[in-house]
């Protein structure tokens, strides 16, 4: 346990860096209402501003099925999930789960690999199926299948005798139009994950990522980066995006969520995602080569990089400040780091050379068997996770009243979240399954305050 002078200490360090955001940055929004992940930081010069609103029509656009008389905005499918950005990431926030199979995974997808690497070192995709299951073909190409996710729930008891019900899911498919799928097909069901903040988080600096990798960490607790190929680069970085930090900037994860989830080219993904033996879909209409031009594409990434943080809430409550204490005395921030320092950064200048409160540390982490996808994804195994940021997390329900938590949504609330956390973060589970009620409930009512 530790004195009181120390959690004096750690709680005063906690919320000054917390106030160093609104100064002199602008980075951050007192926005709490639907629209808080989608306010632009303050310091855009015209053009940025310019460019910040175009990129937020094309987030927002609904694209059509090749040909079309309306040639800007043609380009959807042959093969897709959804529409639009905004189908998935709702005002930019994070998605769920369905609740049963019978639902639609509407704000998720399914990854799919065999077993090996590429000469990339990424997941080898299906030859008939790709990378990602497609739900929706245009007309005259079959869609790929369904995914149908099944629960099994099982009640865990806190002390003081509160019990939380918590759902595993499991994935079965149907309908599928090119073949069975094989017994080793590697999968894991993915619900998409707020956009916000990201410009902040790309410019924090490699070597900052290497230096928290060799960073002595408490306990079990390791972490470590991913190595990644980057398509735009065309070699081996440091991953810091998507759930396995399989991606390594804003631009290429946008690229690649526009080619996977809609079929939308660009001259990063010049093929979309047509998969080798789908020929009906190779040969399908184009709306152009590619069908986001770069310009495009360079204001969707600045819209992204120029999101808005929420400001942390309610700071001045007694139990907010208590909660902050046990987040630190339960080990959660030695991955959920609450300081960062941001370096140079060209693209957005504005978002250089902060001291941010992103509440992670961008590494990979072993959380053990229960939330594993056994399917690795360049260095990442399929129990490994990047820690996912906390700040702006307490707003994700007044954004997205159905929003889940982890990877695959399985969590409803950010207790059963908690609950969850193996590995790794087995000793900071047990900590928080322990404390006292009122305790836990100042240690949700801090998290709930980022």
């Amino acid at each position: 346990m530790r004195s009181i002078l120390s959690l004096t200490i750690a709680l005063a360090t906690l919320f000054t860096i917390k106030a160093s955001g609104n100064e002199p940055a602008q980075v951050v929004t007192n926005n709490t209402s639907r629209e808080a992940y989608a306010q632009a930081i303050n310091p855009l010069s015209a053009e940025e501003r310019q460019q910040f609103l175009q990129g937020r029509s094309l987030v927002r656009q609904s694209w059509i099925i090749s040909p079309a008389m309306d040639n800007d905005i043609a380009g959807l499918g042959p093969l897709y999930n959804r529409n639009a950005c905004i189908a998935c990431h709702a005002k930019n926030g994070r998605g769920f789960a369905p609740d049963g199979p019978e639902e639609s995974m509407r704000a998720m997808l399914v990854r799919l690999s065999l077993p090996g690497k590429t000469h990339t070192g990424a997941p080898v995709p299906h030859p008939a199926y790709g990378d990602q299951l497609q739900e929706f073909g245009a007309p005259g190409i079959e869609a790929e299948g369904r995914a149908h996710l099944h629960y099994e729930e099982t009640e865990v008891t806190l002390n003081g005798g509160e019990t939380v019900r918590l759902r595993k899911p499991t994935l079965k498919f149907s309908g599928l139009a090119y073949g069975p799928l094989p017994g080793n097909i590697q999968t894991s069901a993915r619900i998409a994950p707020a956009i916000y903040g990201m410009g902040l988080l790309e410019a924090i600096a490699d070597d900052t990522l290497l230096a928290l990798q060799a960073q002595p960490k408490p306990g079990s607790i390791k972490g470590r980066v991913n190595r990644v190929w980057s398509i735009e680069q065309q070699q081996q970085v440091i991953g810091r995006f998507g759930w396995k930090a399989n991606v390594a900037t804003v631009r290429e994860q946008t690229a690649s969520a526009l080619a996977g989830d809609m079929g939308l080219s660009s001259h990063l993904f010049p093929h979309g995602n047509c998969a080798e033996r789908q020929a009906a879909c190779r040969q399908a209409p184009v709306s152009g080569t590619p069908e986001i031009p770069a310009t495009q594409l360079a204001q969707m990434e600045l819209y992204q990089l120029a999101l808005a943080v929420p400001s942390p809430r309610h700071q001045d409550d007694p139990r907010v400040q208590r909660g902050a204490l046990l987040f630190r005395q339960a080990q959660c921030a030695a991955c959920h780091l609450p300081e960062i320092r941001t370096s140079e950064f060209p693209r957005l200048a504005a978002l250089g050379n902060q001291t941010i409160a992103p509440y992670t540390d961008l590494l990979l982490h072993d959380m053990g068997p229960e939330l594993a996808d056994r399917r690795p994804d360049f260095s990442a195994i399929g129990s490994e996770w990047r820690t996912p940021p906390l700040w702006g997390i307490g707003l994700a329900k007044q954004v997205e009243p159905n929003a889940g938590f982890l990877h695959d949504g399985r969590a409803r609330t950010i207790l059963e979240a908690i609950l969850w956390h193996g590995g790794e973060a087995q000793e900071s589970r047990t900590m928080v399954q322990k404390m006292s009620p009122q305790d836990r409930q100042w240690l949700l009512d801090f998290i709930e305050s980022l």
